[in-house]
């Protein structure tokens, strides 16, 4: 049905829309987790805090996995270069997920306020860790990872867990924990009983003002302080992946898209877009808006990341002409469309399904809902 060049292309975009739902849809729980210290004063509030994303949060999940699963099938270059170079990072990420499911399970089986306390903290932690590290490999990606590949194609790695946590990359992952921080608020503002729906709301509108101005410094940043990279070679888009048949330099700068094809202007006046309309809207009353608004500003921030980089999906700092791009790092023709088939009949099922789970959990979570049935919330 497509040919080489087009399934690849078409698997960059399902990859981009993979990443973008897992920021949509556990975003807003991660937000909530970090959320909790803070919007919820008392136990009984951060009951119906942690309750308005306990029946969700596992689902949500599913898009970590459907992400990963996808850059192992489509982009197994990818794949071994990034687990393998960020392998402690993700081991930090991994960590902090664990202390959701824990959090979630134990903080309601003692009474005791100190025990709860303790999983709150873990909840906080399993919140806000991931949101960072996400974003700290979004702009260690836009900088360059330290990588490279011999004749035979194996990859060496010379980078460390403390390299990744350079200046622009926090900057990033401080983008990346505003903008959770910020859905989370309105998902609260949504789901959540007063006063903890109000207290959501006020944090919702610092996000989104941080947003705004972290978006805008890490924007300058990547314009006058990242050199940016360019393939000068003849670009073959239905050749072999074959990542050292190219040439790369860097400096060509990661704005050159935006000149060549100004419609790619349009993701960062969403990001912008979303996250004003977020700080405009975001209210007890508004917050189903708000909430579509935010997961505007969410896709157009990664959207922003992805059409900047592209063609390149990782470039490399140590040498250039081993950057992956979308037309050299992907799986076979054969592959792409065997698995192009199994997402267009799973996908639609996946998004059915939760369609269906989150109108069925329609309304607010309250204290009133929680105490006619203690047993069965958080």
């Amino acid at each position: 049905m497509f040919d080489y060049e087009v399934l690849r292309l078409i698997w960059w975009l399902i990859l981009g829309v993979l990443l973008i739902g897992f920021a949509i849809m556990d975003g807003f729980d991660l937000g909530v987790g970090i959320l909790l210290p803070f919007v919820a004063k008392t136990d009984a509030e951060r009951r119906i805090a942690v309750n308005t994303v306990g029946p969700v949060w596992e689902g949500n999940q599913v898009w970590l996995i459907l992400g990963g699963g996808a850059i192992f099938a489509a982009w197994p270059a990818l794949y071994a270069v990034a687990f393998s170079g960020f392998y402690l990072a993700m081991f930090l990420v991994l960590c902090a997920l664990i202390l959701r499911p824990v959090g979630f399970k134990f903080r309601s089986k003692v009474a005791d306020p100190r025990w709860r306390n303790v999983w709150d903290a873990a909840l906080f932690v399993g919140g806000l860790v991931p949101a960072l590290i996400f974003g700290v490999a979004f702009g260690n990606v836009l900088r360059g990872v330290p990588f490279r590949f011999d004749d035979t194609l194996r990859m060496t790695y010379e980078g460390t867990l403390f390299g990744l946590l350079n200046p622009f990359a926090l900057l990033a992952g401080l983008v990346s924990v505003a903008m959770i921080v910020m859905h989370g608020g309105t998902y609260l503002a949504l789901k959540a009983d007063e006063p903890v729906a109000a207290r959501a709301a006020r944090a919702a509108r610092l996000g989104g003002m941080a947003l705004i101005v972290l978006f805008t410094l890490a924007g300058l940043w990547v314009a006058f302080g990242l050199d940016g990279y360019a393939v000068t070679s003849a670009i073959v888009t239905g050749g072999p992946s074959n990542p050292l048949h190219k040439t790369v330099v860097t400096g060509g700068g990661w704005l050159g898209n935006y000149s060549r094809h100004p419609w790619m202007l349009l993701a960062p006046a969403l990001a912008y877009l979303g996250a004003l309309s977020t700080i405009l809207l975001v209210a007890p009353r508004r917050a189903g808006f708000a909430f579509i608004t935010s997961a505007i500003a969410e896709l157009g921030v990664i959207a922003t990341a992805g059409v900047s980089l592209f063609p390149f999906l990782l470039p490399s700092s140590l040498d250039p002409n081993a950057s992956l791009t979308v037309w050299d790092a992907s799986s076979s023709e054969l592959t792409l469309a065997i698995m192009l088939g199994c997402t267009i009949v799973f996908l639609p099922i996946v998004l059915a399904y939760t369609t269906w789970v989150y109108r069925v959990l329609r309304g607010r979570v309250t204290t009133v809902s929680i105490d006619r049935n203690p047993v069965g919330f958080y």
